[in-house]
């Protein structure tokens, strides 16, 4: 077993490939898009004609897909991973996926021999290129071990939270607080613009106070600018306040907050802006400036 392969390749599958082939990992990558694939074989990764192929003689399979149905496909569907996959062979699943869904493919996976990760991420592209994501898993604490091993160069933080499915309801806790704090500072940044306040300073002046966060560090900046650069999806950030909305009704746990924060992704993603960055919340935000205290 000599490589690591990767099945998909998208924006964040993309990101996550770039820094492992730049460690010197040999990499194999399997993406139904073959441009996806280019981007990778640039950086001296090796493309793979199924996730089968990808996963045959490789020491560990990393997943980065959009939805359960997909991770189940990828993995146990015609030419997927379970075909190629030797006995053994570890599973890391960094996909942002439900639990529940997360535990029905780890015990799938253990009957045909294979050993499942979840390790879903925060901090997002920018800080795949920098090795800097943050890592929380579920799985055996072996497996887990194993896992963190395998993604050293690409974490600066990873935490074993428990049994499969515990990364996936730990990212769900994080998406709420993102989420929840993407929505307060844009609308802190909607109000500042309209009361004549300078808003390139505030990250400066609320540094170190309470209010500070690295989303209002890295974002507030970028909602003034208007700058929407695609680093994440805002239909994405539906989708898991979705999944976290489930898990607080199965458990009924009301979540107010986050059901408003859902609602404002949901407009925007109804509007066609589901496909663009978080920083285009300001559209939700949009209207006459009146300068009220000018």
């Amino acid at each position: 077993m000599t490589h690591t392969a990767l099945i998909g390749a998208g924006a964040m599958g993309g990101a996550i490939g770039a820094r492992i082939a730049s460690t010197g990992t040999t990499l194999h990558v399997f993406d139904l898009d073959p441009a996806k694939i280019a981007s990778l074989t640039a950086l001296g990764a090796t493309a793979a004609p199924s996730a089968a192929q990808a996963a045959t003689g490789a020491r560990a399979v990393i997943l980065s897909l959009n939805a359960p149905q997909i991770v189940r496909a990828a993995v146990f569907g015609p030419n997927g991973v379970a075909a190629g996959a030797a006995r053994g062979t570890l599973i890391i699943d960094m996909s942002s996926i439900d639990p529940e869904a997360t535990r029905a493919l780890s015990a799938e996976a253990k009957s045909h021999g294979l050993r499942w990760v979840d390790s879903p991420l925060s901090g997002g592209i920018p800080k795949a290129a920098t090795g800097e994501l943050t890592l929380m898993q579920g799985g055996a604490p072996e497996d887990v071990a194993e896992a963190q091993e395998i993604l050293k160069n690409l974490a600066s933080n990873q935490t074993h939270m428990g049994p499969a499915g515990a990364g996936q309801t730990t990212k769900l806790i994080n998406q709420v607080l993102c989420g929840l704090t993407f929505l307060a500072v844009a609308e802190a940044t909607a109000l500042a613009e309209a009361a004549g306040v300078d808003v390139t300073r505030i990250p400066q002046a609320l540094a170190g106070g309470r209010a500070d966060s690295a989303i209002l560090q890295e974002y507030l900046p970028r909602f003034a600018a208007r700058d929407y650069r695609r680093t994440g999806r805002i239909d994405n950030m539906v989708k898991d306040l979705d999944g976290a909305a489930a898990l607080a009704r199965a458990a009924m746990i009301p979540m107010p907050l986050t059901a408003a924060c859902a609602e404002v992704h949901r407009m925007l993603t109804a509007a066609g802006l589901g496909g663009e960055d978080q920083a285009a919340l300001m559209e939700f935000f949009k209207g006459p400036r009146k300068d009220i205290f000018q």
